[in-house]
């Protein structure tokens, strides 16, 4: 089933790049612009939020890079669903995946195509959709090797941008830097929770969204030269990102009063705001462009692939993993661009909030994935007790963040919409059952078949 049949040349990834390369597609325009819609919601805590969200990621990493240290497989979470619990699980999670993803990818390029008028306002935000999907084929097509490298090099320039925040927020907070308003430091229990229980509740979906890309990273462990140094690169990955987020957010609603951030400006650049500072604008604009791009990138290379290991495997069109002169069979890339393009089209005619509700659906879907990859060890590997423990505790903190969406009127309609599509991709799995029990069943007929006697 699906053993990576990269070349050589393409199994040459050490873990510290492997763990640069996670940074690269984690870090996305859900950290440097949802933070702030999610501090809106819990003040102050989101801050337990993100130590909520980094927890279960660790344990779903854990689980998904020790399932890849015992068998590497092409299709990674797809696959070891599909080897836990039967074809139906790779079917359905291969489906869910590729649809949210194409989903998230709309919403990136139009986000992406809003950041760039900030600099170009006259240009049509369709023709920067254009420019940034063409640029992302491009990178995909050329391979594995020149990704890894670009998201390499954009995983640095992003925490440069925070470190960046830091260093200035850090001076301005002892007093080096002088601004227009005094630091508000939350110095009371409803400062810190102003929301209460509920608005951290509801916030806990948005910490989890900062750490969306890992099943990618399961994706590119096939590539590592020893890949059981997987769940190493994945330690230090989740530990960086849990230290380079709480600092950096812990930092912000430090310096400002929870009430003054919204959704359409990054937590940073409202946090920096008081302080004259002309170029932070400029350079937080250039880190969302680069967060989203890398992002992007990074869910192009997650689409492609998963749809040619469900075709490998029967489970989708056998043509879209034909090899031709392209990295990427054509037939893949065709309904790739199709799906992307479709995404776009919608965001940009769909009003706001009906296409804002899709894409909180799209979020929420890959999260049901991570359910999957957590369920998937105690079929595959020999687990200890306390093992289990933290795949159950993992899928628990992952009820609570997907719960928390019931109680925020932006959220619960995204809830209901994701139930949909995993309702629909359903169907279609139980259809397929019946096809595949009738395709089994002639196959066994043929084999049992007497020959004929002369």
């Amino acid at each position: 089933m699906g053993k990576s049949t990269s070349g050589a040349k393409e199994t040459t990834l050490r873990w510290w790049q492997l763990s640069l390369f996670g940074i690269g597609c984690t870090i996305g325009t859900g950290f440097f612009l949802g933070s702030s819609l999610a501090i809106r919601m819990a003040g102050p805590s989101i801050l337990i939020a993100y130590l909520i969200a980094a927890l279960g990621t660790y344990f779903v990493f854990d689980a998904l890079s020790k399932m890849t240290a015992k068998e590497p497989l092409e299709g990674g979470f797809r696959s070891y669903a599909k080897k836990a619990y039967g074809r139906w699980a790779g079917f359905s999670s291969g489906w869910v995946y590729w649809c949210s993803e194409v989903l998230i990818m709309g919403s990136q390029m139009t986000a992406l195509s809003i950041f760039s008028r900030f600099w170009f306002p006259n240009i049509p935000l369709w023709v920067f959709a254009a420019v940034y999907a063409i640029l992302g084929l491009a990178i995909i097509l050329i391979g594995v090797g020149i990704l890894n490298k670009l998201e390499n090099v954009l995983a640095v320039l992003k925490v440069a941008a925070i470190l960046m925040f830091i260093i200035i927020a850090l001076l301005a907070l002892f007093g080096v830097i002088d601004g227009d308003r005094p630091i508000q430091y939350p110095n009371s229990k409803k400062d810190f929770f102003p929301g209460g229980m509920k608005g951290l509740w509801s916030a806990v979906i948005f910490a989890y969204y900062a750490f969306g890309g890992i099943e990618i990273l399961g994706l590119m462990a096939t590539k590592l030269k020893d890949p059981k140094e997987a769940p190493k690169a994945g330690r230090v990955m989740l530990f960086s990102l849990m230290v380079i987020y709480t600092l950096s957010i812990g930092i912000a609603v430090t310096m400002v009063n929870w009430q003054q951030f919204n959704a359409k400006e990054s937590p940073f650049v409202i946090a920096l705001d008081a302080y004259n500072l002309s170029f932070v604008p400029h350079i937080f604009n250039g880190a969302l462009i680069i967060a989203g791009f890398s992002t992007m990138a990074a869910s192009l290379y997650g689409v492609t692939s998963v749809l040619v290991t469900l075709a490998k495997e029967g489970d989708a069109p056998a043509s879209f993993a034909k090899e031709g002169k392209l990295k990427i069979p054509l037939p893949t890339l065709i309904l790739t661009i199709i799906g992307i393009t479709a995404s776009v089209v919608s965001a940009l005619l769909m009003p706001n909030r009906i296409y804002e509700y899709i894409t909180t659906a799209a979020g929420l879907m890959l999260l049901y994935n991570w359910m999957f990859i957590l369920i998937s060890p105690r079929k595959i590997l020999k687990i200890t007790a306390n093992d289990k423990i933290k795949y159950y505790l993992g899928i628990l903190l992952i009820v609570i963040a997907v719960s928390g969406t019931l109680f925020h009127a932006s959220s619960r309609p995204g809830f209901f919409i994701s139930i949909a599509f995993v309702g629909v991709i359903g169907a279609i799995t139980l259809i397929m059952r019946v096809k595949w029990k009738r395709s089994e069943k002639n196959k066994k007929k043929t084999i049992l078949k007497p020959w004929p006697t002369a």
